[in-house]
């Protein structure tokens, strides 16, 4: 098996079919905002943790949600149609982003989301690309997800929930919402249990890959996002 790519400076990424078998691209280079906006139209994204190298990642099989295809339980649609929770999108962005690097101990959960990697995301958003959908309850945040969108796709990073099905209506509004503007797909990334019991699927590269090319084509919906009205 050849060595694990490494990057630095201004070097592009390897080609991500490269990749090792569960994934791992390459190491190093640095997380900044540009190295970022470089990864994601490739399909490559960051996953490490604090005292490692930056280590870059392109799975061989992708996670991925339509937002056409989301399910929702009959519980879910109840909450959803009570209003249970004020929907509102980029207002606390970097509480959101906290909130998720409290919740646990794997990559859907946050321990990788270090004071470097915030910093990048947060400019980000400030440059309109990164956003987070949130659940209110009672004027306090209670649930959210956060992503990078370039062009039809939401590079979905990690989601929290401090009330019960609180994520899952964000996830629910993220996806009403591109449907709306015509975007395309939910990169997950990674596979659970949780995102498959919403509708989640895997996309081999083959089929992954040559969409993402085509869907960060088209125009990135940038700026600050406002939920649907009803």
């Amino acid at each position: 098996m050849p060595p694990i790519h490494f990057i630095e400076g201004t070097q592009e990424f390897p080609d991500v079919r490269s990749a090792e078998p569960e994934g791992l691209l390459a190491y190093g280079s640095d997380i900044s905002p540009k190295r970022l906006l470089a990864a994601y139209p490739l399909g490559i994204f960051p996953w490490y943790n604090e005292g490692q190298p930056v280590l870059w990642w392109a799975p061989h099989e992708r996670c991925v949600l339509y937002p056409a295809k989301m399910h929702c339980s009959k519980n879910l649609r109840r909450i959803i149609r009570q209003g249970r929770f004020e929907i509102r999108m980029d207002t606390v962005f970097d509480n959101v982003v906290q909130s998720c690097g409290y919740v646990g101990k794997n990559r859907d959960e946050g321990t990788w989301l270090n004071q470097q990697l915030k910093s990048s995301l947060s400019v980000l958003h400030d440059q309109g690309i990164a956003h987070s959908i949130e659940a209110w309850r009672d004027g306090k945040l209670v649930g959210g997800l956060y992503g990078v969108s370039m062009g039809g796709m939401f590079f979905g990073e990690s989601m929290f929930a401090a009330e019960s099905e609180a994520s899952k209506v964000c996830l629910y509004h993220l996806s009403q919402w591109m449907i709306a503007q015509g975007m395309d797909l939910i990169d997950c990334q990674i596979p659970n249990d949780h995102l498959m019991s919403l509708g989640a699927e895997m996309m081999t590269e083959e089929e992954f890959y040559p969409f993402l090319e085509q869907s960060v084509k088209k125009r990135t919906l940038n700026g600050i996002w406002n939920p649907l009205t009803t």
